[in-house]
């Protein structure tokens, strides 16, 4: 893996360079009316979306909130949802029962209903989900997914899939971020993160999978810690060191996660990735730490969710909140070029 070296100040300049950019609407960032919804593919995700509130699962009015816009959206536009994509910690607190745990009808099956989303459920794990109440969490996912009696898709910790099945354009490599640290820092908790040699295994199949020729227009990595966050949470200095230079290498093209309870959208000068965290799914709001104008071009606190459309053309991305209102919306093309979309 090539060596790295993150110049915060250089980072930095790079980030005040694209907001720069942003305001002023120079080359880099142009702005272009918002396309009517819908694409050749289209997938929903959210994360940190399994609230628990204080061990009442049934008074997580954000995680409704979010699920019923969501319903909404779909139906008024109306849209064919081909996926729904769920970016980690997906169930706070306690799973009593595990896999045979009530939540799961509850809070995954009736909120995002298979009369609206009979589609696969693309799930990875989150620091949450590593918590052990007292059993595994991790376990029981894996295990409900198995049961091949539900949407609920999780084959491993780490996988790969494509999409559309047939003639795909967007390839995902869905992958585990919980390292033995807590946001870049050792962990004191070890529950929290996977085993040493489980990070060095996933290493050595990300950079395989990275090296493949490319098989779709698009590539993109979906993990549910961030590398660079706006939030409390903020860079995750041990994913950046070793994933980052992969980014870079492999030109991969957008970077799908969420950790910090926000929307954002975060684009740096020279680098080929785009940086796309969806994390208000249900779970309490957290305060930005870094202000959009400083480094974006976008991130909010708020409730909602996103939607990924994709077409031969440009991937298409979304952050709505609770209302189905769009906030903020961007396109990539396969050659790079970023585009803002005014509402």
């Amino acid at each position: 893996m090539p060596e790295v070296n993150v110049n915060r100040r250089r980072f930095l300049r790079q980030s005040f360079a694209f907001s720069a950019a942003a305001a002023l609407n120079l080359p880099g960032m142009i702005a272009s009316a918002m396309p009517v919804p819908g694409g050749e593919a289209d997938l929903l995700m959210i994360g940190d979306w399994g609230w628990d509130a204080n061990g009442h699962p049934e008074n997580a009015a954000g995680q409704r909130g979010v699920a019923q816009a969501m319903q909404r959206y779909v139906a008024d536009n109306p849209l064919r949802t081909d996926a729904l994509l769920f970016l980690g910690d997906n169930w706070y607190g306690a799973l009593d029962g595990g896999v045979n745990s009530p939540r799961w009808q509850a809070q995954f099956e009736d909120l995002y209903p298979a009369g609206i989303f009979n589609v696969p459920a693309y799930a990875i794990l989150g620091n949450h989900d590593y918590q052990k109440w007292p059993e595994s969490k991790v376990e029981a996912e894996l295990a409900y997914a198995s049961t091949g009696k539900s949407r609920w898709t999780m084959p491993s910790r780490w996988y790969r899939f494509e999409f559309p099945r047939k003639n795909p354009l967007i390839t995902f490599l869905a992958v585990d971020t919980n390292l033995p640290s807590i946001d870049g820092h050792p962990a004191k908790a070890p529950s929290f993160s996977m085993e040493p040699e489980l990070v060095t295994e996933q290493l050595a199949w990300l950079e395989t999978e990275l090296r493949r020729p490319k098989a779709t227009p698009f590539l993109a990595v979906m993990g549910h810690h961030p590398l660079y966050s706006d939030g409390p949470h903020g860079d995750h200095r041990l994913l950046i060191e070793s994933w980052d230079p992969l980014f870079r290498k492999y030109k991969v093209d957008f970077y799908l996660a969420g950790h910090d309870h926000d929307l954002q959208h975060l684009e740096f000068e020279g680098h080929p990735t785009s940086f796309f965290l969806s994390g208000g799914g249900g779970a309490d709001l957290y305060n930005l730490k870094i202000e959009p104008q400083q480094r974006g071009p976008y991130a909010q606190k708020v409730y909602g969710f996103s939607h990924l459309s994709v077409t031969k053309k440009e991937v298409t991305l979304r952050h709505l909140d609770s209302s189905g209102r769009v906030l903020h919306a961007f396109t990539r093309t396969p050659s790079g070029k970023i585009t803002i979309l005014n509402s």
